[in-house]
C-alpha cells in the first residue's frame, strides 16, 4: 500500500511496478527505501529521532539533484523521486511537507511542517475539456533563496521566487514572486513590511542568482 500510495502517482498508471525498478535501476531502490522506510522513521524529539534525520538525509544525497550538508528531512516529507529537488547546505523540510517538480531552495532555509510547494498545475484552458484530462501545464521552477524561513502550512504556487533573508508567513498562499528581506503573510500572500525597514528593495533582489 504505502509503494502505490507514494510512488505510483509519480510514474504512468499503466507502468508496473517491475518496469519501473527495471528502468530507472539503482535510483528506484533509493526512492522504495524512502517511501517504504525512512519516511516512517521518527523526528525530532521522538526515540530514534536521529537515526531518523540520518537514514532521511543520506537517501536525499542520493535522489535530489544537488543535496548539501548539515540537511534535516522531515517524517512523512514527500518529494516525488526528488531528481529535480535542489537542497542547500544547512536547510530542512519539515514533517508532512509536499515539494513536487522543480524547486530550488538554497543554504539555511527552513521549511516548517506541512508546507506544499508546487512547480505545475492542472490545464484548465479548455471549458469543452473536463479538467481532470487537460493534463499539466508546463513546469515552472520554484526558486527559494538563502536564510529564508516558510511557516507551516503555506502554499508556494509555480513560478514564484522568494529572495533572500525573506519570511513566509504561517498559512500564506504565495502567488507572485516575494522580494529579499520582505515579510509576507495572507491569501493572497502580500508584503506585510521588510526586515531592512520601509524602503523598497532593488528589483535584482527579487529574483537572487
Amino acid at each position: 500500500m504505502a509503494v502505490k500510495e507514494y510512488i505510483q502517482p509519480l510514474i504512468d498508471e499503466n507502468v508496473t511496478m517491475t518496469r519501473y525498478l527495471g528502468r530507472y535501476g539503482l535510483r528506484s531502490v533509493y526512492v522504495l527505501l524512502y517511501y517504504c522506510i525512512a519516511i516512517r522513521l521518527a523526528g525530532p524529539g521522538m526515540p530514534g529521532g536521529r537515526i531518523g534525520h540520518w537514514f532521511r538525509a543520506r537517501l536525499a544525497r542520493s535522489l535530489f539533484k544537488h543535496c548539501g550538508s548539515g540537511v534535516r528531512i522531515g517524517q512523512w516529507a514527500r518529494f516525488g523521486s526528488g531528481a529535480q529537488i535542489s537542497l542547500g547546505k544547512n536547510s530542512s523540510i519539515g514533517r508532512n511537507c509536499w515539494l513536487l517538480g522543480d524547486v530550488d531552495i538554497g543554504d539555511d532555509v527552513g521549511i516548517a511542517p506541512d508546507v506544499v510547494v508546487l512547480s505545475s498545475n492542472h490545464n484548465t484552458e479548455d471549458i469543452t475539456v473536463p479538467m481532470n484530462r487537460q493534463g499539466q501545464q508546463a513546469s515552472q521552477p520554484v526558486h527559494i533563496g538563502n536564510d529564508v524561513w516558510i511557516g507551516t502550512r503555506a502554499i508556494l504556487l509555480p513560478g514564484v521566487h522568494i529572495g533572500e533573508h525573506s519570511i513566509i508567513g504561517a498559512g500564506s498562499v504565495v502567488t507572485k514572486d516575494v522580494p529579499a528581506y520582505a515579510v509576507v503573510g495572507g491569501n493572497p500572500a502580500k508584503v506585510i513590511r521588510f526586515r531592512t525597514g520601509p524602503s523598497e528593495p532593488s528589483i535584482e533582489s527579487i529574483h537572487p542568482v
